[in-house]
């Protein structure tokens, strides 16, 4: 049986087709840090077939912010809200494949969406504007796209997609020279260790809720572990 793609899935192909990368970010992202980036999403926009002989262009500003990369394993996924049945199946298949504790990466992203702006020039002057503006900055961190006006955040997820590509190779390695793939007897990687000791010093230093950190043992499964710990937390508030 053959299935016809949606209209919502041609118009997502289709943007990503015509996605195009006009300016790439000189730095990939950060092993153990977080990036920030700086984007421009440049569009024709969809009102431009009604217009004879004038050229406006769409220019939309905003931030990804990418959290330092995570070392995660099948189990900790699994312990994650927001997944449907069909997803929770999958993980489950994963489990079965390669373990519940072989240990991966997790990035988690946040779009700021900022200015949009409509100017009334032809695009190739309009990139060429910014291009100079982020050059004069020295911003290496920023980032030209051309994108489709109606499916522009999809031109987005496209670049954050190939830009995480492009960094994970030397993520890992660099995660893997540090140890962090390392698993415990408990089925927990190194890097998570670490996470759940920062984040008791940030509860303690009163920086950081402890609904996150308590979260956080509970998607290791680990709560029982640290409980004393936690609970003691709250005795030196008291």
């Amino acid at each position: 049986m053959v299935f016809d793609m949606s209209d919502i899935d041609k118009k997502i192909a289709y943007a990503i087709r015509h996605t195009v990368v006009l300016r790439q970010p000189k730095q990939t992202l950060s092993t153990f840090g977080t990036t920030n980036i700086h984007y421009y999403i440049v569009t024709i926009p969809t009102y431009s077939e009604f217009m004879n002989n004038y050229e406006e262009t769409v220019v939309r500003e905003g931030r990804v912010i990418t959290e330092k990369p995570q070392v995660i394993t099948p189990k900790y996924l699994f312990n994650l809200e927001g997944f449907s049945d069909y997803a929770r199946k999958y993980l489950e298949s994963m489990i079965e494949q390669h373990g519940p504790h072989t240990p991966g990466i997790f990035y988690k992203y946040r779009n700021e969406p900022k200015d949009l702006t409509i100017v009334s020039s032809p695009m190739e002057s309009v990139v060429n504007h910014i291009n100079n503006k982020i050059t004069e900055q020295g911003d290496q961190l920023s980032t030209i796209i051309k994108g489709v006006d109606e499916m522009w955040d999809v031109s987005l997820m496209k670049f954050i997609h190939d830009i995480t590509e492009g960094s994970i190779e030397q993520n890992i390695t660099e995660l893997g020279d540090k140890g962090l793939f390392d698993i415990d007897h408990f089925g927990i990687p190194r890097d998570a260790r670490n996470r759940i000791e920062e984040l008791f010093s940030l509860v303690a230093k009163g920086k950081c809720d402890p609904s996150v950190l308590k979260l956080e043992l509970d998607r290791w499964d680990v709560f029982e572990e640290y409980e004393d710990r936690f609970l003691n937390l709250f005795r030196k508030n008291t």
